[in-house]
């Protein structure tokens, strides 16, 4: 029976995909520090659609009923197109080809029930990277924040967000030695037109790794008087920031763009830092979740700390992940399209419309397929009647988990 690999594990970045890895790694005993830059966590972000996605890893991790009383079952979406009514889409056949209801969840109380996964002494807030650094043997890499403290492990997880201090680092000693390639060496393109105060923004320093306390209020004064039309047809946008606090409200640049190089020698990206996706699409959150999933079902299957078994890691965990990120990201961007005025944004409206209930139960079908599970964790029986995606992560940190364990697999399912 072999035995399982713990390398140390330093995670920049507390947003959702960091933590999550940190409760992942927490389940098989692996040695990890959070370090976050944000002097406390700060709830910002709204509300999230969370189903069959993420929910089979929530019931692993042992919070499922927490998380389904905080959310609210989702099954319908209405669109308008300014005051007048656009479509209503039947989200309802998902919950059957998934085997999961879909709900509407805060994102503060998300992450929050996930924040409590990791015990308190494993995440350090208020700690700046500035530097990151492979030692001379190349068999560790060394941390130094802001406060002159310095860190030492075998793998660093850049989940620091769209703006990555890991990704800035280990770019700039990819360029210094002529690895880097041309796509990477450029600025998170914005995906339409910008004010020079958005463009100034970009580069101002953020207090949080995921979100940042972007100027938003100017924006909160030229939209207030905006109606919304649903409700008793007299509320409008002021309304809701008047009952938002202040200090919750913050401005998303909409930025997108999947880089090239997730990872390097010891250090490896995740989320945000190698891929950001446009908000229209409302997958960031997840894409990054499933990043974590994956890396954690690697880390468990790791032979040994040497750079060789890292590396290849690393590339398997390139492989599976960027072909739905970058599904993801072409999906969100083509929604985007879909809400911008002029031709483009017209016939995605009367496409979305009329479309024949035949092709949106298959287009359902495959919003459904990525469900990704942990493979070290209970078995958590899949329900729905589309089969999820084959994660090959998955598989190979649950066949390892029975031979670890003495338990035999069940058979395979005869093809149909």
């Amino acid at each position: 029976m072999s035995e399982q690999v713990k390398p140390s594990v330093i995670i920049v970045g507390a947003g959702l995909g960091g933590v999550l890895l940190g409760a992942l790694l927490e389940k098989c005993s692996v040695p990890y520090t959070i370090l976050e830059r944000a002097s406390s966590v700060k709830p910002l972000g709204s509300a999230m659609s969370i189903g069959s996605s993420l929910i089979p890893i929530l019931r692993q991790l042992g919070c499922y009923d927490e998380f389904v009383a905080i959310g609210k079952r989702s099954i319908v979406s209405e669109t308008w197109k300014e005051s007048t009514y656009g479509y209503t889409l039947d989200f309802l056949p998902r919950e059957e080809f998934s085997g999961e209801i879909q709900y509407i969840v805060s994102r503060p109380l998300l992450y929050n029930i996930l924040l409590k996964q990791i015990p308190p002494h494993k995440i350090q807030f208020g700690k700046r990277v500035l530097l990151t650094k492979e030692t001379e043997d190349k068999e560790r890499v060394n941390v130094q924040t802001a406060d002159n403290a310095v860190y030492e492990c075998d793998i660093l997880v850049g989940a620091d967000g769209a703006y990555s201090a890991v990704r800035q680092r280990l770019y700039e000693a990819l360029k210094n030695e002529g690895k880097l390639p041309k796509s990477d060496q450029e600025d998170l393109p914005f995906s339409s037109q910008t004010s020079k105060a958005a463009e100034d923004q970009r580069f101002r320093n953020s207090d949080n790794s995921e979100w940042g306390p972007l100027a938003a209020q100017s924006m909160c004064d030229e939209t207030r008087e905006f109606p919304i039309a649903f409700g008793n047809g007299k509320m409008t946008l002021g309304d809701l920031y008047d009952r938002t606090p202040k200090e919750l409200i913050s401005k998303v640049m909409l930025e997108e763009k999947v880089f090239k190089t997730w990872y390097y020698g010891r250090t490896v990206l995740l989320g945000d830092a190698c891929h950001k996706l446009h908000p229209a699409g409302g997958m960031g959150a997840v894409t990054s979740m499933h990043d974590a999933i994956a890396l954690a079902n690697l880390i468990y299957c790791l032979p040994s700390t040497n750079q060789d078994d890292i590396t290849q890691m690393f590339s398997e965990y390139k492989a599976e992940r960027l072909p739905p990120v970058t599904a993801a990201f072409n999906s969100s961007r083509s929604l985007a399209k879909g809400m911008e005025k002029g031709w483009s944004g017209l016939v995605a409206f009367y496409i979305t419309k009329y479309m024949p209930v035949w092709l949106w139960r298959l287009f359902l079908k495959g919003m459904i397929k990525n469900r990704l599970r942990c493979g070290f964790l209970e078995e958590i029986e899949d329900k729905g009647t589309v089969p999820p995606a084959y994660s090959a992560s998955y598989e190979k940190a649950r066949a390892l988990y029975n031979k670890r364990n003495g338990i035999k697999p069940a058979a395979a399912a005869a093809p149909i």
